[in-house]
């Protein structure tokens, strides 16, 4: 049965599987509801795998099946609010050459596109390990801004002063720095904290966005401070692969 959406759902908040085990491809759910959302089929469950987009990370695709293999619902788009993950995208035709839906409270095996999860978190690692070099090569007064860890231009910007004629040879100690941590590897962690440890995971100090009732989900990269972040990542730095940093010349602010 599809409803059509008329608000947020009264259902209680998706778990994220992904936030304790970031590799899971492949897990069991039950579905919540079936809405369409001007035009769109959305789906929810009461815990997901997939990525919804956001922290300047692109959402996850996969697909959605039934026990039985015989209803399939293919995601293109995953997104969230007020709690609740939709999972955006289309019934694909049975075997017998017929669309079809599912039940609330059906079991259903949630699939992710692991080539895209892994281009994704690769990129998003590779955003971090940025922010980490920047710390190692003397550059701590930078402070860290918006990050996009997209396919089409990943960037991770920084509001701070470097003298003109210092440019590039920052940016090639940056490069070599980084280069040379994926190439030594490192294990990349995430765990969702009390706030105090959470702090001491971050070196001491928290976003003034992070609510101190709260219990954030902290990702570090070896054995260097962590940051706040509900992400997806890769295991270890040398996944990451070469890093090419470069400055574009107009988007250098002083």
């Amino acid at each position: 049965m599809v409803e059509a959406a008329g608000g947020a759902p009264d259902l209680p908040a998706t778990q994220l599987g992904y936030f304790d085990d970031m590799w899971q491809l492949q897990a069991s759910a039950h579905v919540l509801s079936v809405l369409v959302e001007e035009s769109k089929i959305a789906i929810i469950v009461d815990c997901t795998i997939l990525y919804p987009q956001g922290g300047g990370q692109p959402s996850d695709k996969g697909f959605i099946l039934s026990i039985d293999e015989q209803t399939r619902f293919r995601v293109e788009d995953v997104r969230t609010r007020d709690g609740l993950v939709y999972h955006y995208g289309f019934f694909e035709a049975s075997d017998l050459g017929n669309s079809s839906t599912f039940q609330i409270g059906q079991e259903v095996i949630l699939y992710v596109d692991k080539s895209r999860r892994q281009l994704n978190s690769r990129l998003h690692t590779a955003g971090h390990l940025i922010d980490v070099c920047i710390e190692n090569i003397g550059l701590s007064s930078l402070q860290p801004g918006k990050g996009h860890h997209f396919p089409d231009g990943p960037f991770v910007e920084y509001k701070g002063a470097v003298p003109a004629s210092d440019i590039e040879s920052r940016r090639a100690a940056l490069e070599a720095e980084a280069n040379r941590l994926v190439a030594a590897g490192g294990t990349v962690q995430a765990a969702v904290c009390s706030y105090e440890e959470a702090r001491n995971r971050c070196g001491g100090q928290l976003p003034d966005y992070i609510a101190k009732d709260s219990k954030p989900r902290i990702v570090s990269i070896g054995s260097s401070f962590g940051c706040p972040c509900g992400g997806t990542h890769v295991k270890d730095i040398s996944e990451i692969g070469s890093m090419k940093v470069n400055i574009p010349p107009d988007l250098i602010c002083t």
